[in-house]
């Protein structure tokens, strides 16, 4: 089963947020004019490690926006845009070793997001992330 989050952004938007990318200085550094509000540019990649040109999915959350699951930006909210702390979601995933790393760089209430995780599989990122790296059916 793919889990990579498919391209569902506008074409002023992704431009909005790749200029932001293309601007923001060291991989650690969060896009800085990509625009106002909450929003976060997500991508998931298979194995321990972020592949350059991986298509992402920009979520705006004012109003909720360019997202397949709209809950994911109530996730982040309750959590004040720490994806670190979304509740577990308890469950049984497999115990199958097929990594993946999930990303999201973006803007919190004014202040620059940066998240980078490597889970042991889809199943274990969904667990810990809720509907936030949801791949788009």
């Amino acid at each position: 089963m793919t889990h990579l989050i498919r391209a569902t952004v506008t074409a002023g938007a992704l431009l909005a947020a790749a200029t932001g990318l293309l601007t923001a200085g060291p991989a650690d550094a969060a896009p800085r004019d990509a625009g106002p509000g909450n929003w976060l540019y997500l991508t998931v990649t298979h194995g321990a490690a972020p592949t350059a040109g991986t298509p992402g999915t920009l979520l705006l959350c004012d109003p909720p926006q360019g997202h397949a699951q709209a809950d994911a930006c109530a996730e982040l909210a309750a959590a004040g845009g720490d994806i670190r702390s979304i509740p577990v979601r308890h469950g049984i995933c497999p115990m199958i070793y097929a990594p993946v790393t999930a990303q999201a760089r973006g803007r919190w209430n004014g202040r620059p997001i940066t998240y980078q995780q490597t889970f042991a599989n889809p199943c274990v990122l969904s667990a810990r992330t809720g509907p936030v790296f949801t791949p788009a059916d």
